[in-house]
């Protein structure tokens, strides 16, 4: 469930704890499981082969929560990490 706060009539849409995605969480799972101790750096660089423009501080912000996911980015992280958009949005 999310929740709208706002102020001045601008609406940012939020978790029930406050996060800005549903994925970050299972994306920095999957980033950990990934063999060799994938950092945060190195999966951006990861993923910039893969079409995504990204450093390792959106990498942290997305994983973090303090930043939204695009449908675009989702579905890149998916094919990345071998998964659904939908895997990715449910937290178990």
């Amino acid at each position: 469930m999310t929740r709208c706060v706002g102020r001045n009539n601008v609406s940012k849409n939020r978790t029930e704890d406050g996060r800005r995605n549903f994925s970050g969480i299972k994306i920095a799972v999957y980033r950990k499981a990934l063999p060799g101790r994938v950092s945060q750096e190195k999966l951006a660089e990861m993923l910039q082969l893969e079409g995504l423009d990204c450093d390792k501080y959106t990498i942290k912000k997305i994983e973090n929560g303090s930043r939204a996911v695009t449908d675009i980015e989702l579905k890149i992280f998916a094919k990345f990490f071998h998964t659904t958009a939908d895997d990715l949005l449910h937290e178990k």
